[in-house]
């Protein structure tokens, strides 16, 4: 019998700490990636000792929650699952989607999310702690165990529930994702540049990385499980003094906007050219792109739910209709950029020791998990071999490695050369030039 422990208490701050496991659970923090070279995080460092370090995670685009935590659970990019952003308007159902109002599985059936996977093909149950769209019945299926998202629930707390699953469940949990909002809330608050403030705060997420180690410890778990922290996104500094204000450009009656700042969903009320020209001229510091516009690098334009008319903002820029600046911090910019991508870390049986890449796109990641679980992944749009460098039964080899060996093999080649034209020279030195001898057959007319 499927066993959920729910609240119907506050769904704000739904944004960042997260984590999937193979007999774990992964944790997975909202924050970007240079936090690991900037404070100093001794949990999170034994952690990455004793496995394996991605720099950088280039997440989908759009660089926000819940694009990016479907991503990972599916390995497709936000055009092909379907949940385009945080705030969606489907005109065909002429349905919303908010973080307030998710709870439709409408919104999520154009994937298959791996914790469904991992129940249909017979491995095991699944488990989540408050990783969104873990509440609804996808596929008509929720993970077995399961806590319905409640900001009042602390860390440990979450925690707790996830290794009791893990340990002591019946059906026997194999896979498990554990979501945590922070350092996203406070990058949100302070902005990430705030060194003092951001201490305080990375030290505490430290603790926690601490606080799960040691209940797998205590629980006999550690050296079975294998397991994941990650994030959906970066988070860039924000500033009163770069405001996008869209109502200095056109008037509200003229569009619906869907999706907000920075990355802005617009929906057109009238002549979609007239709101489209009115928007190209508006500001500088913004790109203003028709859907059929987009450049294919984001992978963001073949799905009904993404609106005629995308505004993305430059990093740090805020678009408003005509609000102050509401956050210090945020996410959603260009994927491109390096503060919008956070780090992997993961260790376990299935992983490397001490190893470490310079980046993987998070749509690799769900190929990556199905390996571990032994499970047939559904179609999708990463690739296991760029994750092959961080599981231990892999052979693999880096492009400076590559680069090494070809450099190798050619230079003994040549020296084999060398060697070979010196040996003959020694075998049969040079001689005056003589007649060359022709066999009897040689002599035969070519034509007859």
């Amino acid at each position: 019998m499927e066993e959920s422990w729910r609240s119907h208490d506050d769904k704000h701050c739904l944004e960042k700490v997260t984590a999937w496991g193979c007999r774990a659970p992964a944790k997975e923090a909202g924050g970007r990636s240079d936090y690991l070279e900037n404070y100093t995080l001794p949990h999170l460092q034994e952690f990455i000792k004793d496995g394996v370090l991605v720099k950088e995670v280039m997440n989908s685009f759009i660089t926000k929650t819940f694009p990016n935590h479907y991503t990972i659970v599916t390995g497709l990019y936000e055009e092909s699952h379907g949940i385009v952003a945080n705030d969606m308007y489907d005109a065909d159902a002429k349905k919303k989607f908010s973080q307030f109002n998710d709870s439709d599985p409408f919104w999520w059936n154009d994937a298959v999310p791996i914790w469904v996977t991992n129940q249909q093909q017979g491995k095991g149950a699944s488990a989540a702690a408050m990783w969104p769209g873990s509440d609804v019945k996808i596929n008509n299926t929720t993970p077995h165990f399961f806590m319905k998202y409640n900001f009042s629930v602390n860390f440990e707390e979450r925690v707790e529930r996830i290794v009791e699953w893990l340990n002591s469940s019946d059906p026997v949990v194999n896979f498990a994702v554990l979501y945590w909002e922070e350092p996203d809330a406070s990058g949100h608050k302070y902005g990430p540049d705030n060194a003092q403030n951001m201490s305080s705060v990375l030290e505490e997420v430290d603790k926690h990385v601490g606080f799960l180690m040691e209940k797998l410890k205590a629980s006999g778990l550690w050296d079975t499980l294998n397991v994941i922290i990650t994030s959906d996104h970066g988070m860039a500094s924000c500033s009163a003094e770069k405001l996008i204000v869209l109502d200095e450009c056109l008037g509200r009656e003229k569009y619906t906007l869907i999706d907000k700042t920075p990355v802005a969903a617009v929906l057109p009320r009238q002549n979609k050219e007239d709101v489209y020209n009115l928007l190209k001229n508006c500001n500088s510091h913004m790109k203003v792109y028709l859907k059929e516009e987009i450049p294919d690098r984001f992978h963001y334009s073949h799905h009904k739910r993404i609106q005629p008319i995308i505004l993305v903002a430059d990093e740090g820029w805020t678009i408003v209709q005509n609000e102050s600046l509401s956050r210090l911090g945020d996410h959603g910019y260009d994927n491109a950029l390096h503060s919008m991508h956070p780090f992997l870390a993961a260790r376990g049986p299935a992983f490397r020791r001490g190893s470490s890449q310079r980046s993987l796109a998070n749509v690799d990641i769900y190929p990556m998990m199905c390996y571990v679980l032994g499970l047939a992944p559904r179609p999708h749009n990463g690739t296991l071999a760029n994750a092959k460098c961080l599981l231990a039964d892999q052979w693999c080899i880096s492009v400076p490695e590559a680069i090494g060996i070809v450099i190798g093999v050619f230079m003994v080649l040549s020296t084999f050369t060398c060697l070979i034209i010196i040996s003959k020279n020694r075998v049969a030195p040079s001689r005056p030039f003589a007649r060359l001898q022709l066999q009897n057959d040689d002599d035969d007319p070519l034509i007859g």
